[in-house]
């Protein structure tokens, strides 16, 4: 019988694993990067890789093109899941929109303040001047005294 290099179990001195192996590496790679992880909780991290693709450690270190792919690969989505992508673009932008929010508030209050000092300058003026009403002595209508047409 002749092994092929799908059915052996001789690592492969292009990979420092067997086919199999790589393959199995492999597969896990693609799953944790579309963000479809099964054994793990799906983050970019190497302890991920060989415990989704079901190797060891040592298994997954021997693998060292396989692991030069992976470096690659999380180095080109910036370590995140395209979940994780997503999430955090819309952190981004909700931040963005409390800021505007936050900042429009401020401005608001701003307003506030100089309304309510803007009333109570009125109010203090009115008070004076109904004092002063009052020392003058009392106000007489004169629509009385007006001819009536």
């Amino acid at each position: 019988m002749t092994l092929t290099p799908e059915n052996t179990t001789e690592p492969d001195q292009g990979e420092g694993v067997s086919p199999r192996v790589a393959a199995g590496l492999r597969d896990a790679m693609d799953r944790l990067l579309a963000g479809r992880s099964q054994r793990t909780y799906g983050r970019l991290i190497k302890d991920n890789l060989w415990k989704e693709a079901d190797v060891s450690r040592a298994t997954m270190n021997r693998a060292y093109r396989i692991l030069a792919e992976w470096n690659a690969r999380v180095a080109e989505c910036g370590g995140f899941t395209p979940g994780e992508a997503r999430k955090n673009d819309e952190l981004t932008r909700l931040r963005k929109k409390l800021m505007g929010r936050t900042r429009e508030c401020t401005e608001l209050q701003h307003q506030l303040d100089a309304a309510a000092t803007a009333i109570a300058a009125l109010h203090h003026d009115n008070t004076l001047l109904r004092q002063e009403l009052d020392r003058a002595g009392n106000l007489v209508t004169l629509d009385a005294r007006r001819a009536q047409p």
